[in-house]
């Protein structure tokens, strides 16, 4: 890695404290020859391999997730860009036994909505 590169990664690392693959990705159009070995060996010449502890104050509290009742699904909607072009996600998550049921459409409407609710039971483990 040249000086010029090594400069650019810890510009980088100290104007955007990001996690070790968010910052590589980031860098990656700019620096194609980057790996994730150079980058993390790079920081840490420079003292900066790790992420900086945040300050007393800034701690979220941790909460408890909700329980929820068996076959309680979140169901969402995801669009995902494929070679085919746009295809959409229909996802049915189940949190208490960790089930996802995620079928692939073409379109995204009624007619593949409307019958999803109903399609998770033969699904279900």
């Amino acid at each position: 890695m040249s000086r010029e590169e090594e400069a650019i990664v810890v510009a980088f690392r100290r104007h955007t404290p990001r996690p070790l693959d968010d910052g590589l990705y980031a860098l990656h159009a700019t620096l194609p020859c980057l790996t994730r070995a150079s980058w993390h060996r790079c920081l840490q010449r420079h003292g900066m391999s790790r992420l900086p502890e945040a300050a007393q104050g800034d701690t979220p509290t941790r909460k408890n997730f909700k329980s929820y009742p068996s076959a309680s699904f979140h169901i969402d909607i995801a669009e995902v860009r494929t070679a085919d072009g746009r295809r959409y996600l229909l996802v049915a998550i189940d949190r208490t036994r960790k089930f996802a049921f995620v079928p692939l459409h073409p379109h995204a409407g009624k007619l593949q909505a409307t019958p999803f609710p109903r399609d998770l039971q033969p699904a279900l483990p």
